[in-house]
């Protein structure tokens, strides 16, 4: 079976190559194992630049590759594209993320405060559509895992300090009982 692409800028009916489909494919294969999308602006970067942006992507499950708008607009469908059109646009490379969005948001920042060629685009996380400002506000967020820690610290101090009360006043019980049978104790040796 044939398929057909249609193309808006000549507006016809565009024959894919096997080379575009197999592209495509790919894509479509990365956004369904990422749960978060960041778009970022390349322009001006080198091979060795962005292989180094790869490496520390990595380090979190992450993985960039430079798309062709077109191509990711077929592949995403128009539940993602049509919230993100106006940001396909010029050259764009996008970071496919698992879950936790925190460590490639600060990956990217940091990357571009570094190599201030990175510009941030937009970001797909978690069904939502963010611009750079949230990215940048994620990204000074700690990581997820931090997060997750801190709240249950913080569900667990006041369960801690209810237990150590209750345990106080158990251990003040016995020494009152303990000083009643004491002078029941000598009262009684007395007599």
């Amino acid at each position: 079976m044939e398929r057909f692409f249609y193309s808006q800028e000549s507006d016809t009916h565009v024959m894919p190559t096997a080379r575009k489909e197999a592209a495509v494919q790919e894509l479509r294969d990365r956004l369904a194992g990422s749960q978060n999308l960041f778009l970022t602006d390349f322009a001006g970067l080198t091979v060795e630049e962005i292989t180094k942006l790869r490496g520390e992507l990595r380090k979190d499950g992450s993985t960039y590759a430079v798309v062709k708008n077109t191509l990711f607009k077929i592949a995403a469908g128009e539940e993602i594209t049509g919230h993100l059109d106006a940001y396909l646009a010029g050259p764009t490379g996008i970071v496919f993320a698992g879950t936790d969005p925190v460590a490639p948001a600060k990956a990217i920042k940091q990357f571009g405060d570094e190599a201030k060629k990175l510009g941030i685009k937009a970001a797909y996380i978690d069904g939502k559509f963010v611009d750079a400002k949230q990215v940048l506000a994620l990204a000074a967020l700690p990581p997820k895992s931090e997060l997750l820690a801190r709240l249950v610290g913080s569900l667990a101090s006041p369960l801690r300090g209810l237990v150590t009360v209750l345990s106080g006043n158990q251990s003040g019980l016995v020494r009152v009982l303990n000083a009643i049978r004491e002078q029941k104790d000598a009262a009684g040796s007395n007599a």
